[in-house]
């Protein structure tokens, strides 16, 4: 099952790579094509960004975005808070207290009343920015599924409240399955009988990596753990928690690898020290490199519609495009799910190879 799948996003990539060099090669006489599939890449690439505006539609014709502003706070001589819908979508600069910004693709840059940006060769503004602690998109999203967890475990709290052998109603149904899951197959095998100390984490890293990834599945269109600041984040806690839990038994297979000749030992040392920054980083890495390739496939998917007309008929590419965004949604909601276990398996891994002991011979 798994190779068929890896098979049918291999084939989807082919096809989305092919297909617009024989889109221009049909078409190389119309004018427009080109700009299109332009369109559409920026269109996929906004969606993966993070933003200072909640967008749920654009009319680009009529010029017009659907959607809400979200605050904006920056610390540049003081704090400075404003809506970001005065940015007008980066059409306008904001003037607060003699200060002058520009929001020039996420970013807000300090600039001038006309709004110049320097650039440099790549094409990169060399403008100074302010320290940005405003409430994005990825923010929202983190906030929503925080106060989906917590309606949800609140509820499971109260069942265990009332006794041990109360059964869960509600949401409790569902979360209770998976955090006896998550302590019978991650926690208990790989931590040992320490295992409690660390289930509030565990369960944590676990339900908020679901969730994130079943909400970025909505029309809302988060893509919160298709952000690598994100996923940095989980990984660092990991490694924090790895870190200053860790035994003296631990270190020692670090910096002194028992039962091997001394030699080895030095030799051994530095590999083990680079081991402990690359399981973080591979943590970080899988987690936003599978959840960022799925929304490009789908979003790739979706544009089979605009692609295709010409080739399939209107009907034609709706429905093929509909057939195969089917597919990969139901795959992405195992993607969803296996991610977030990946994670919390390594997790618990990681932390029980710190806490071990070993018995000493």
């Amino acid at each position: 099952m798994l190779n068929f799948n890896k098979a049918l996003i291999l084939f989807t990539v082919f096809l989305l790579a092919v297909s617009p060099f024989s889109l221009r090669a049909d078409d190389a006489h119309q004018e427009g094509s080109h700009s299109q599939e332009e369109e559409i890449s920026q269109y996929i690439q906004h969606h993966l960004e993070d933003d200072h505006y909640f967008s749920l539609f654009t009319d680009k014709k009529a010029g017009k975005h659907y959607g809400f502003p979200l605050p904006v706070i920056l610390i540049d001589n003081g704090l400075k808070v404003f809506s970001s819908g005065e940015f007008h979508h980066g059409e306008h600069t904001v003037e607060k207290d003699g200060q002058h910004y520009a929001l020039y693709h996420g970013k807000i840059y300090k600039t001038d009343a006309a709004g110049t940006l320097d650039m440099d060769e790549h094409h990169h503004p060399t403008n100074a920015k302010p320290l940005d602690f405003s409430i994005t998109k990825n923010v929202v999203g983190l906030m929503l599924a925080a106060l989906l967890l917590f309606i949800g475990f609140i509820s499971l709290a109260k069942t265990y409240k009332k006794g041990a052998n109360n059964l869960p109603k509600g949401a409790g149904r569902v979360l209770e399955p998976l955090v006896l899951y998550v302590r019978d197959e991650m926690a208990i095998p790989n931590i040992g009988h320490r295992y409690k100390e660390f289930m509030p984490y565990l369960l944590s890293v676990f339900f908020l990596i679901f969730l994130l990834n079943l909400l970025g599945l909505t029309p809302l269109g988060f893509n919160v753990t298709g952000n690598i600041t994100i996923t940095l984040c989980l990984a660092l806690f990991t490694f924090f928690i790895t870190t200053f839990k860790a035994n003296k038994d631990y270190w020692k297979h670090i910096f002194w690898m028992p039962g091997v000749p001394v030699p080895f030992k030095f030799v051994l040392a530095p590999i083990e020290v680079l081991g402990m920054f690359t399981k973080p980083f591979s943590l970080m890495l899988r987690l936003f490199a599978n959840i960022t390739a799925g929304h490009s496939v789908v979003m790739g998917l979706i544009a089979i519609v605009y692609l295709f007309q010409q080739q399939l008929t209107i009907p034609g590419s709706i429905g093929v495009s509909m057939l195969l965004t089917l597919l990969l949604f139901f795959l992405e909601l195992l993607v969803a799910f296996l991610q977030a276990f990946i994670f919390t398996m390594l997790s618990s891994l990681f932390i029980g190879m710190a806490v071990e002991e070993h018995a000493h011979h």
